[in-house]
């Protein structure tokens, strides 16, 4: 019992206990208070030992802590193999691209097919699906034009990779795509416009990087962009005055100036927001977007189904002879932007809707079309 406590307790006894406690002798007093200042030093001892103890075995737990934490996520570290899988992966999927038309915009082409009133636009439609079984009949190419590669790279944030590497692997996978199909090479000198029949070049091909949070894998994403809907690319630097009409407005603007150009049906890309280059990221990946899914945004989304209707009512058409089917989709990518400018950009995809998708791992697995 501490001096504290034995005080305390003092004060509660009766007073007969009180009276015979003022009798005691002075020497016994001090004996006793001695006794209580040494029992009170061990009882801070004791209190110093614990605290040590349990300091310790805190430590120790926050060790099994951070340690259990590294196993439920452990780094993948690619090796060798790897970077070979992606080179090999990359080949198929450039291939890929080309040759085989996605689910989704068979889906959208069908519908497009069954809901057009004019008996042209409908002939035109109808030998697009035509092309589109040929190529699946003899596997080839659906259209000559093997684009400008397109990389999205979206890396695992539980896999340790060699950027370098991993970039240099997509290229030589692009190359050896390109001959040993082989491919129209369609990638040159901007200047000397040398091409050096590789499909690859000074920073070709393109590669866009992002993360898979909690992941221990890599994902591909490639997009050969054909020349017909890539040079039907427009940026606008609005402002917030101009409002929502004017994105919807320049949206429309742009669809009209591009005509039969990007070979439609289209799938119309839209970028809103951010700074200049990164709205025009946002529209180029709305563009390869699956048919059927929305921006998360209600905002967003509401302007993608409205705006899809509005661009089919112009009246373009199937390679624009005129029709129902100017556009199979319409898909909005949004960032937050400055408070005195409000980016806009369209990216069109021509009717294939190119693209292939593929997941690599640390060993070396892939799969093809995830």
């Amino acid at each position: 019992m501490t001096a504290a406590r034995r005080a305390a307790v003092r004060r509660d006894v009766p007073s007969a206990g009180r009276t015979a406690a003022k009798g005691r002798t002075a020497e016994g007093g001090r004996a006793e208070k001695a006794s209580a200042n040494g029992r009170a030093r061990g009882t801070a001892a004791r209190k110093r030992m614990t605290t040590d103890r349990r300091v310790t075995t805190g430590k120790g737990a926050a060790t099994r802590m951070r340690e259990a934490q590294a196993r439920r996520t452990a780094v993948a570290v690619a090796g060798s193999g790897f970077y070979g899988a992606v080179e090999e992966t990359a080949k198929a999927l450039y291939i890929r691209a080309l040759k085989d038309v996605p689910p989704d915009v068979r889906a959208a082409l069908d519908k497009a097919y069954a809901e057009e009133r004019h008996q042209v636009a409908r002939q035109i439609l109808g030998i697009v699906m035509r092309t589109v079984e040929i190529a699946d009949e003899r596997r080839t190419l659906v259209c000559q034009d093997t684009g400008t590669p397109i990389y999205w790279v979206s890396l695992g944030t539980r896999l340790h990779v060699d950027g370098a590497r991993l970039a240099d692997a997509l290229r030589r996978g692009t190359e050896r795509a390109t001959r040993e199909h082989p491919l129209r090479s369609s990638v040159c000198h901007p200047i000397t416009r040398e091409n050096p029949q590789t499909n690859t070049g000074f920073r070709i091909p393109v590669i866009h990087w992002e993360f898979l949070p909690d992941a221990d894998h890599v994902e591909l994403l490639c997009i050969p962009k054909g020349s017909g809907s890539e040079n039907m690319t427009f940026l606008k630097m609005l402002t917030p005055a101009d409002g929502v009409a004017g994105i919807k407005r320049f949206i429309l603007e742009c669809v009209v100036e591009a005509g039969a150009n990007p070979c439609p049906p289209c799938i119309v890309g839209v970028g809103i927001g951010g700074s200049a280059d990164a709205c025009m990221v946002l529209a180029k990946k709305a563009a390869v977007r699956p048919i059927g899914t929305r921006n998360p945004d209600p905002h967003l989304a509401a302007m993608e189904e409205e705006l899809l209707p509005a661009i089919n009512a112009l009246g373009i058409g199937p390679q624009g002879i005129g029709g129902d089917s100017t556009a199979l989709a319409v898909h909005i990518e949004h960032a937050y932007t400055h408070i005195t400018q409000n980016p806009v950009a369209v990216n069109m995809q021509c009717w294939r809707g190119l693209r292939a998708h593929a997941r690599v791992y640390a060993d070396g697995r892939a799969e093809i079309g995830v």
